[in-house]
């Protein structure tokens, strides 16, 4: 079925016009919890983990003791619970205080740090911390022409010989941007190679989900340098 982002849209619209492009994500979670549309209001609410994320972890086997995962854009805290149950020490952030406080709640005994905190002025003790780094949906999400230092932030929480998945709606460069959710491009992810990633993996296909939606699925690492062996991940 397909989510109803009317409200989603236009507080998009309103707090981007105000040179805002993520104070709408606390609107959002706000309207949900303090009105009778509940979830319905958040288009990727659906308490379940990412599929696409679930299906990418099936291909690799668990991660070594200790390994740090940090998902971006956190949300109700279901891609953070599964990180945790594969075995991941997890940290989970979100801008929106609301959708924190909604995250303890479903899961007061989580082994997860749940934290607020905002991507673009994230700790400097997250920088090359974190042996997985899961960006799904946050960057769709974003307008274009704050990405690039979106993306620049998340690049710099992968340790050395870490790896950053990114899910997210693709589009062709002369295809319309659309309504939000706005697809990238795949020449808009380079700006994980540029912030001194590599890629892994590239992945362009359209979901089972109803109705269908062209997806990008990569994956990225950071090379370990000389200077690097006391940082490496566990």
């Amino acid at each position: 079925m397909t989510p109803d982002r009317t409200v989603a849209r236009a507080l998009a619209r309103e707090y981007n016009a105000r040179n805002d492009p993520i104070g709408w994500f606390e609107a959002l979670y706000a309207r949900a919890a303090h009105s009778d549309a509940g979830l319905e209001v958040i288009p990727w609410a659906d308490l379940a983990p990412n599929p696409h994320l679930v299906a990418w972890l099936d291909a690799f086997p668990p991660p070594a003791p200790g390994a740090r995962a940090l998902k971006v854009g956190c949300g109700l805290g279901d891609d953070a619970e599964e990180l945790q149950r594969r075995g991941y020490d997890v940290t989970a952030f979100d801008v929106a205080p609301t959708a924190i406080d909604w995250c303890l709640r479903r899961y007061p005994h989580s082994a997860v740090r749940y934290l607020c905190r905002d991507l673009f002025d994230a700790p400097d003790e997250w920088e090359r911390a974190f042996d997985l780094v899961v960006e799904a949906y946050t960057l769709q999400v974003l307008p274009p022409h704050v990405r690039p230092t979106a993306m620049a932030r998340m690049a710099r929480f992968v340790a050395p010989q870490g790896r950053l998945l990114v899910i997210c709606r693709g589009r062709e460069p002369d295809d319309p941007e659309g309504l939000m959710p706005w697809p990238l491009t795949r020449a808009e992810l380079d700006a994980f190679r540029a912030a001194g990633l590599e890629e892994l993996s590239f992945e362009d296909y359209v979901d089972s989900e109803d109705p269908p939606a062209r997806r990008f699925r990569s994956a990225y690492c950071r090379p370990l340098a000389p200077d690097d062996g006391a940082h490496a991940p566990r």
